[in-house]
């Protein structure tokens, strides 16, 4: 397995593997993997010639007060799990390789970012696209796999790449649960085992919800408000729960389309994210 800590090394990597007409997959993570990351792996293995996994905490999407300083790092780790998984490269560079002292040029998507976890984090989304293009460009990769636990980011990147032209695959993959239904996530550690336990409410909501319509009910305020009472009914606090259209990712009053059920909840100081799709 390869390691390339420098734009200059990856870029230099995918070439050749390039000119050997070989496809390359992309997984971008911010490290600290878990069980979903592994399964974007493997659908990257599955669908093209040799893997690369980025592991990069980027500075651009974190807010002012959010986790960027604690957020957990572990790459020994990271490299291990990787090589374990058949990963052909890790691509491991720091944030002043990636960003110059002076750099002014940004990537803002300005519809589907303007609702859910964009309202409440609005810079977030611009550091997504930013570095997600700069991983595209320098990998020239064929496909990249993206899970819908990040439900908006991957429709937001979809609409990107769409927009800008930009000659690669998207793919979402399956949302992975811990098996006490969880939504796997790096920020899951910092919940302590009474947060977890209470966390636990937005799957159980989610589930309840899907269940709901699935036995027919389309009415947004009704499936919103099942999943809202079952987090303020454990004590969490909740950022937003809303109902959107896939196409718009904008509010919807009945489910007559395909929809997202979209929340994101603070159990102590960890905010969590889960979403099912209604299609």
């Amino acid at each position: 397995m390869n390691i390339c800590k420098t734009p200059a090394e990856i870029s230099q990597l995918c070439d050749n593997w390039h000119k050997q007409n070989l496809t390359i997959g992309l997984v971008p993570t911010m490290g600290y993997l878990h069980d979903g990351h592994l399964s974007l792996m493997d659908i990257a293995k599955s669908k093209t010639d040799k893997v690369v996994v980025s592991i990069f905490v980027n500075p651009t999407q974190f807010g002012p007060n959010e986790d960027l300083d604690k957020y957990p790092r572990d790459f020994e780790r990271d490299e291990r799990l990787c090589r374990e998984r058949g990963v052909d490269a890790v691509f491991y560079p720091t944030p002043a390789d990636m960003y110059a002292p002076d750099f002014s040029t940004w990537v803002t998507e300005t519809s589907l970012s303007q609702a859910l976890c964009g309202l409440s984090r609005p810079i977030h989304f611009r550091g997504v696209c930013t570095v997600c293009l700069k991983l595209f460009n320098l990998a020239r990769a064929d496909v990249a796999v993206f899970g819908k636990k990040d439900a908006q980011q991957a429709l937001i990147i979809k609409r990107m790449v769409r927009d800008l032209n930009v000659p690669i695959d998207i793919i979402m993959a399956p949302l992975i649960r811990e098996p006490d239904g969880l939504a796997r996530s790096s920020r899951n550690k910092y919940l302590s085992e009474d947060e977890h336990n209470r966390a636990l409410s937005i799957s159980r909501g989610i589930f309840a919800a899907e269940k709901a319509w699935k036995n027919g009910e389309k009415s947004a305020a009704k499936l919103t408000a099942i999943l809202r009472k079952s987090i303020e009914d454990a004590g969490g606090q909740v950022d937003y729960v809303e109902l959107v259209s896939q196409s718009a990712i904008r509010p919807i009053e009945t489910v007559d389309q395909p929809a997202l059920l979209a929340c994101a909840a603070f159990f102590g100081k960890t905010r969590l994210i889960d979403n099912v799709f209604l299609e």
